[in-house]
């Protein structure tokens, strides 16, 4: 069942972008690795900007088109799974990662195609 509309993406990404932000400081991020801070922080002012951009309710300035914020996402979302083996995570750095990783492919995944008009 895909329900995740095109709206509803667009009222969860500015608040994901700030805990992307956020998050990494208050769970106490990078006992295992540094990078596992700026990563996230990284990642959390990129969708920030990224929700800016994008063709949706949310999006200010409108020239990314939907499809491709999609497609961003997801990409993401394998970064953050792959991430804890490459630069060696571990404990709640590498679940931080992989739990983030898992919902946003979660979230992708349940998109519901927009109709044609």
């Amino acid at each position: 069942m895909k329900f995740v509309t095109k709206k509803i993406h667009a009222f969860l990404d500015y608040p994901v972008a700030i805990a992307l932000i956020a998050l990494p400081f208050l769970l106490g991020l990078g006992d295992s690795n540094p990078i596992a801070v700026s990563l996230s922080v990284g990642t959390g002012i990129a969708a920030f900007v990224l929700t800016l951009l994008t063709d949706h309710q949310l999006g200010v300035y409108k020239v990314v088109s939907y499809r491709l914020h999609l497609i961003v996402d997801f990409l993401v979302a394998i970064v953050f799974i792959i991430a804890p083996f490459v630069f060696s995570f571990q404990g709640i750095d590498a679940w931080y990662y992989w739990i983030n990783g898992g919902a946003v492919l979660t979230v992708v995944s349940l998109h519901k195609p927009e109709m044609a008009i």
